[in-house]
């Protein structure tokens, strides 16, 4: 393992490469769902209204 990161780390690469290797780390470690959430403006908390006591506007 520590050969492999040894290996990797002194290989030249190109900023194209440097950007997608960097690109694909973030979303490995965010996941794919919350980076197009966090991209298309979505919350990643949402509320969900549900029906009952307090959820109508009356009152408010």
């Amino acid at each position: 393992m520590k050969q492999q990161l040894n290996g990797l780390m002194q290989k030249e690469v190109t900023r194209r490469e440097f950007l997608g290797m960097s690109g694909l780390a973030v979303v490995s470690l965010f996941g794919a769902s919350s980076i197009v959430k966090l991209l298309s403006g979505h919350s990643l908390l949402t509320s969900h209204r549900t029906t009952g006591y307090g959820s109508s506007s009356y009152g408010r």
